[in-house]
This record gives C-alpha cells, structure tokens and sequence, in this order.
C-alpha cells in the first residue's frame, strides 16, 4: 500500500518519535496499539496547557488508520485543539511520517479525534480555567 507523498505542516510537532523495533510485530509493521498511545500522548499536551493541570481521556471520537508505519519511520504529530467545553478539550491529531533517509519521503498516516476532561486532584471534572 503506497501512501502518496506530501510535505510536513508549516509549524512544529507536538511530538516527534523514531519507531523502534520494539514497536512492532516480526515482520517489521509497527503496532496500532503503539501509534494509538503516541496520538493519546501528543493529544493530551495542548489539553494540559488549556486545562492548566490534569486531564484525562474520556473519547476517542474518531481514529483512521491511513497507512501503516515501519521500523526507522520517524513520526510526527500535529495537534489542534477545535473545542472546549465547561470540562473538556477536544483534539485533532494529523500523523505523519518521514522515511528512508535515502531517498526521503513523508506520508500522512493517521488522523485522530480524542477528548480530554480536565481533572482535579481527586480526578473528578473540574471546570477549564478562563
């Protein structure tokens, strides 16, 4: 399955990881499971900035996955807040990778949806701050 190629969005990566052989079954294709962690993980940082503290997961609203990614593949994730609520943060997350250093090449893999409800010390919803 070839991805068509594309360029990396004009502004920074929430996050930036290499995929590891770790990451991934024998035959070198690496885990949904896996990618699934680092999108809750780059989703959850600008929901922490908004929320000011605490927040966790409550939806994953949406998750397509558009290609699959490899060990060596280095993996970027775009992120973009497009609603709060009294308690939540909802989060666009865009997945790209650029591979084979050779000839490099950058492909949208994935695109995600999640919700975060900010969250006191005693991990009940809390209300956003202004």
């Amino acid at each position: 399955m070839n991805a068509p190629e594309t360029t990396l969005p004009e502004r920074e990566p929430t996050l930036r990881v290499a995929a590891m052989p770790s990451d991934a079954n024998y035959t070198g294709d690496i885990f949904g499971g896996w990618l699934m962690g680092q999108v809750d993980i780059a989703g959850s940082i600008p929901a922490v900035h908004r929320a000011k503290g605490r927040v966790a997961t409550i939806a994953v609203n949406s998750f397509v996955f558009k290609q699959p990614l490899f060990v060596g593949d280095i993996v970027s994730f775009y992120t973009q807040i497009v609603k709060t609520g009294t308690t939540s943060v909802t989060v666009d997350v865009e997945v790209f990778v650029q591979r084979d250093p050779a000839n490099p090449t950058c492909h949208k893999v994935t695109e995600a949806q999640l919700t975060y409800v900010a969250v006191g010390e005693d991990r009940r919803p809390r209300k956003l701050p202004d």
